[in-house]
């Protein structure tokens, strides 16, 4: 079975990662939180971004919640607009 999990990216957060479709490993910890900050590591434009919306599966996360193998992560960032 598959510890990996896969996360979207959009918008600045596509630029900056320079693809738009990662696929991770879990975090050690299992949580949104973790996952989130292994990318501000390994990609330090990110933390430069004022807000950062995640999703997963299709819903709005916190950073405490639990991820699962096969979860589907989206990196949402802020979006400027008229």
């Amino acid at each position: 079975m598959s510890n990996r999990v896969s996360v979207q990216l959009f918008g600045i957060t596509r630029e900056i990662v320079g693809t738009s479709a990662l696929t991770l490993d879990l975090p050690k910890t299992g949580q949104v939180g973790e996952l989130l900050s292994n990318l501000k590591e390994q990609y330090p434009a990110l933390t430069g971004l004022r807000s950062l919306l995640v999703a997963v599966n299709g819903e709005y996360a916190e950073l405490n919640q639990p991820l699962h193998p096969n979860d589907e992560i989206a990196l949402i960032p802020p979006v400027s607009g008229g």
